[in-house]
């Protein structure tokens, strides 16, 4: 599908300009969900909708192995980690992963976290000059390297928080910003590969641990993994993590944006909580879009798919799809207040099944992490500047240019003397 201009001519610069609304724009053009083009002087076809995520997650038709871009695996992913793989071995390591994100494991993080909100809520008691972005960032830095084992003093916080956050803030970006990100890949795995090489000369110092779990794992050929290779994925338990400040600076920002769902999430509901949270999801842009490459030649939608042609998924395309979603373009959290089947259709950090397919198994650490956050700010009165709230679609991940700095903080008074009944809003 397509014409002589979107197949023949690199469209690279309409894509670094509009990344998130790119695909969706070419197949609005051409009233279709699968549209050939060129990026990076490359062959490209890209798919949009339910119907094209079921098909792009079939992993009979296609492959992730050395499918994302060099810079894309010298900063956000590392050689070697999971996001690379396919069916056994992929499988395999799959699962070291869901070993450390059962229910219990994903509790104790939130318990750590929840620890630390009430922390800082205490702290910003009075405060003028909070810079949510980065006081989240730091202290999830903090709470997933305690929830792992990973040791982390103090003075330490802010350097390991902006290593970190280095890997997905300039992952796709160009010049010196990318080799920021790539000194800081550097940096972070030197880190985590000392943490890897003393679990496994004393295997009992942090025993069960999630740093443990992968210090230990033993891939497919039995062997232990390479430590570069423990240390990339010790990384692709701390990075998502830290990435969720992203959402949470989304969470506020909505927070600022809907007033009314404020005063509604304050008398509300644990559901109704899930309910704005996965609407932030769907709402706010976090991955444009999904990457792989054609296993097997084989005919959709009349469009041909050749074997080794890579396809881009249209993630935040699909979560604003008008046939999927009523009003996509509106911020409407009771839409999640039915069960309808969303494995194909919310896919922010991709879809399908978490155990068999590539969806981010920190999916559900990303879902209570935002609702512990929303509730800490719920918890607060403050002021913040209306002046750069607008969200900056063309940064990935897209954030506002204010990185939301808080003003006259102050307990909120349901806050200070705790609330009757459920407990939704714990107070310090």
């Amino acid at each position: 599908m397509g014409n002589f201009s979107t197949k023949y001519l690199d469209h690279t610069l309409g894509l670094y300009r509009d990344p998130y609304r790119y695909i969706s724009r070419l197949c609005k053009q051409y009233d279709t969900d699968v549209v050939e083009t060129r990026l990076l002087l490359q062959k490209f076809i890209c798919i949009r909708g339910e119907e094209a995520a079921r098909l792009f997650y079939d992993n009979a038709k296609f492959s992730r192995q050395n499918v994302a871009p060099a810079r894309i695996q010298k900063t956000l992913f590392g050689k070697g980690g999971v996001q690379g793989m396919d069916e056994a071995a992929h499988k395999h390591r799959k699962a070291m992963f869901m070993q450390m994100l059962v229910p219990e494991k994903i509790t104790a993080l939130s318990t750590i976290a929840q620890r630390r909100w009430e922390q800082r809520i205490g702290e910003w008691d009075g405060a003028d000059n909070i810079c949510l972005y980065t006081q989240t960032r730091n202290l999830l830095t903090q709470a997933v390297c305690e929830w792992a084992g990973v040791p982390l003093e103090s003075a330490e916080v802010e350097k390991r928080s902006k290593e970190l956050a280095s890997l997905y803030e300039e992952a796709g970006s160009i010049g010196i910003s990318h080799w920021k990100a790539r000194r800081a890949r550097k940096q972070s795995e030197k880190w985590l590969g000392t943490v890897i090489e003393a679990l496994r000369a004393n295997p009992k110092a942090k025993p069960e641990t999630p740093a443990q779990v992968i210090a230990l794992h033993k891939d497919i050929d039995d062997q232990l993994l390479d430590v570069n290779v423990a240390a990339v994925e010790l990384n692709n338990l701390l990075r998502p993590t830290v990435a969720v400040s992203i959402y949470i600076l989304q969470c506020a920002h909505a927070l600022q944006s809907y007033p009314n769902w404020r005063a509604r999430l304050r008398e509300g509901t644990p559901e109704m909580l899930d309910n704005f949270v996965q609407e932030v999801r769907r709402f706010y842009p976090f991955f444009p879009f999904a990457v792989a490459r054609v296993k097997h030649a084989f005919t959709w939608h009349d469009q041909q798919f050749s074997k080794g042609r890579k396809v881009l998924l249209d993630l935040y395309g699909t979560n604003h799809d008008p046939r999927i979603w009523e009003k996509p373009d509106t911020f409407y959290p009771q839409r999640f207040a039915d069960a309808a089947d969303n494995t194909y259709r919310l896919i922010p950090q991709g879809g399908g099944d978490h155990y068999r397919n590539h969806r981010c198994p920190g999916e559900w650490v990303a879902i209570e992490q935002m609702k512990i956050a929303t509730q800490a700010l719920l918890r607060c009165d403050y002021e913040v500047s209306a002046e750069h709230l607008d969200i900056d679609m063309k940064t990935l991940p897209a954030r506002p240019s204010s990185k939301f700095v808080l003003r006259r903080v102050r307990q909120h008074s349901m806050a200070k003397g705790g609330r009757k009944g459920d407990g939704y809003l714990p107070s310090t």
